[in-house]
C-alpha cells in the first residue's frame, strides 16, 4: 500500500497550519480512511513521547490522535529543540543527534533529507492518505536552497500544496498573491489550491476575495473558514500560544506559573486551564509572583540552568521563598523539579559549558545532568494517598538527596520519582501529564481547597477533535481536497 498524500503550507507562522491538519486528519480518519500526520521537520520545546521510544513536537502527537492512530517517530523526523536565541537541539527521528548554531544547520540540511523521506515512506506504506503539514511561510525564498521544510520537500517527494492564508492578520489577498509572485514557478507549480483560515463576520462579504485570489494565482479556492472558538481548549504547540485563565472569583483557587525564556512541555498546564475552579496566572519577565498563590507551580526546560539565571534575574526567588515563608505550595515538573534543589551540575556540557550552579534550595536534593535522555510512558500513583496517575518522562538528569527519600511518585515497576520537602509543601516530580489525568487533577485540587469539576480532560478533546473535523467538512471542500492529492 502506498499512500496519497497532501502537504498543507502557510503563508506565515501561526496561521493555523497544526490546527487544520488536526481537523482534516480527524476528517478523513471518520471517512473510514487510514491517516497518517507528517511534519518534515519542527522547532517546538513542547514535545511528546512516542510508543517506539523517542520523541516528536506535540502537534504531531496531537494531529495522530486526531487520526486515531498511535504515535511514532517517522511522523515529525527532523525536530529542532530551541536552546537559545540562534542554536538548537536536532533530533532526527526521535533521538538527539547533536546541536546546532541556525547558520550551520542549513548545512545538515541536505543530509537530513534522506532520513525525511525515508520517514515520508515509511509512513505512506501504512496508510491510504498522509496529510503533512509545512513549517512557517512557503514564502521564505531565502531559505529555499536545501529546505526540507516546504517546497524543497514537496518537489523531493511530488506531492501536491494547498498553500493557507489567515485573514485575521489582515492582508490575505497579499499574502497568497504574494507567495505566488515570489516563489520560483517550479514551487508555485506545486500549489493545487488555497485556503482562507479564521474569518470572522458574513462570508459573503470576501466572495470577491476568493475569486480574485484564484484569478491572480491560477490556484482552485477550497474553502474559506471560519474562526473555530474552540481552538483554545487544544494543546498550543507554541509558547506564544499560551494565555492564562479568565480572572475568577475571589474564592477560586490562583496556580501561578512563571514563563521561562526556554519553557517546555507547557501543555502541562492545559488541564488546569481547564477547571473552572482554578485561575492559572502566567507571570511574564518584569512582573512579580502574586502573593495570594495557592499554588506556584515551575514548569519543564530545555535550558534548566539558564532559565534559572532569568528566574532570578526576575527576582523570582525571592517571591518563592516568601510563597513559601507564608505556607504556601511548590510543585516543580522536570526542570521546575530540578530548579529547586540545592545544586545543579552538567558536568557533560549537556547545556553549554561545563559547569555547576546553585539551586533555589527548597527541596534537600542535587541534580547531576547526564547525557542518557529518559523517554518513556509511565504509570503509578501519588507515594503518600495511592492516587493513581498516567504520564511520561521526557529527562536528562538524576536526582538524588534527602528529600528524594520521600518520592512523590511511586512508578508502576516500584521506582520512586520526585522528591517531598519536610513539610510537604514543597515538591516536584519528572513525570510530566500528570494533570492531564483526572484523578491526579482532582486529588491536586483538593489540596488546594476547591473541587474538581469531574469532567474528563481527555473526552473534552476529543470532542473538540470531532466539533474541528465537523467544522472543516462545511466549510472546505474536502473531496476536492482528497482528489487532489496524489
Amino acid at each position: 500500500m502506498t499512500a496519497r498524500a497532501i502537504m498543507i503550507q502557510g503563508t506565515g507562522s501561526d496561521v493555523g497550519k497544526s490546527l487544520i491538519v488536526a481537523g482534516l486528519c480527524r476528517a478523513f480518519a471518520d471517512r473510514g480512511l487510514t491517516v497518517r500526520p507528517f511534519k518534515p521537520q519542527n522547532m517546538s520545546n513542547n514535545a511528546a513521547v512516542t510508543a517506539d521510544g523517542g520523541e516528536i513536537g506535540r502537534a504531531q502527537a496531537l494531529q495522530a490522535r486526531a487520526a486515531r492512530v498511535a504515535l511514532s517517530v517517522h511522523m515529525n523526523p527532523v525536530l529542532l529543540k530551541p536552546q537559545s536565541e540562534t542554536g538548537s537541539q536536532v533530533v532526527v527521528q526521535g533521538r538527539m543527534v547533536g546541536t546546532a548554531k541556525a547558520r550551520d544547520y542549513q548545512a545538515w540540511k541536505p543530509r537530513l533529507l534522506a532520513s525525511v523521506i525515508e520517514s515520508f515512506d515509511h509512513l505512506r506504506s501504512q496508510a491510504d492518505l498522509v496529510v503533512v503539514e509545512g513549517a512557517g511561510s512557503a514564502s521564505e525564498v531565502n531559505l529555499r536552497q536545501g529546505d526540507i521544510a516546504n517546497m524543497g520537500f514537496a518537489r523531493a517527494t511530488d506531492t501536491p500544496v494547498v498553500l493557507l492564508g489567515d485573514i485575521d492578520r489582515g492582508g490575505v489577498i497579499a499574502s497568497l498573491v504574494g507567495t505566488k509572485a515570489v516563489i520560483a514557478p517550479e514551487d508555485a507549480a506545486m500549489i493545487v489550491g488555497f485556503l482562507v483560515n479564521r474569518f470572522r463576520g458574513d462570508p459573503s462579504l470576501f466572495c470577491d476575495g476568493m475569486d480574485l485570489i484564484a484569478r491572480h494565482t491560477g490556484w482552485a479556492s477550497l474553502g474559506l473558514i471560519p474562526h473555530f472558538s474552540d481552538a483554545s481548549r487544544l494543546p498550543a504547540e507554541d509558547v506564544l500560544g499560551l494565555v492564562g485563565s479568565a480572572a475568577l472569583a475571589p474564592t477560586h483557587r490562583k496556580v501561578v506559573v512563571p514563563v521561562f525564556p526556554r519553557i517546555a512541555n507547557f501543555d502541562d498546564l492545559d488541564p488546569l486551564r481547564a477547571e473552572p475552579a482554578v485561575e492559572v496566572v502566567l507571570v511574564r519577565p518584569g512582573e512579580p509572583i502574586p502573593g495570594d498563590a495557592a499554588l506556584v507551580l515551575l514548569p519543564g526546560s530545555k535550558t534548566t540552568i539558564d532559565d534559572l539565571a532569568f528566574l532570578r534575574a526576575q527576582g523570582w526567588d525571592v517571591d518563592l521563598r516568601a510563597h513559601t515563608r507564608r505556607g504556601g505550595r511548590v510543585l516543580g515538573l522536570c526542570g521546575g523539579y530540578q530548579m529547586l534543589g540545592r545544586t545543579l551540575s552538567d558536568p557533560h556540557g549537556i547545556e553549554g559549558e561545563p559547569r555547576t550552579v546553585p539551586g533555589l534550595g527548597l527541596l534537600a536534593v542535587d541534580t547531576v545532568m547526564t547525557p542518557l535522555k529518559r523517554l518513556e510512558a509511565v504509570s503509578g500513583a501519588s507515594a503518600a494517598d495511592g492516587v493513581p496517575f498516567t504520564g511520561y518522562e521526557m529527562h536528562v538528569g538524576e536526582t538524588t538527596g534527602a528529600d528524594a527519600a520521600r518520592p512523590l511518585l511511586r512508578l508502576a515497576d516500584g521506582r520512586p520519582d520526585g522528591a517531598v520537602s519536610a513539610d510537604g509543601r514543597v515538591c516536584g516530580t519528572y513525570v510530566h501529564g500528570l494533570f492531564a489525568d483526572d484523578r491526579q487533577r482532582a486529588a491536586w485540587l483538593l489540596r488546594l481547597g476547591a473541587a474538581s469539576d469531574g469532567a474528563s480532560y481527555e473526552a473534552g478533546i476529543e470532542r473538540v477533535l470531532d466539533a474541528l473535523a465537523a467544522h472543516l467538512e462545511r466549510h472546505v471542500d474536502c473531496d476536492r481536497l482528497l482528489a487532489l492529492a496524489r
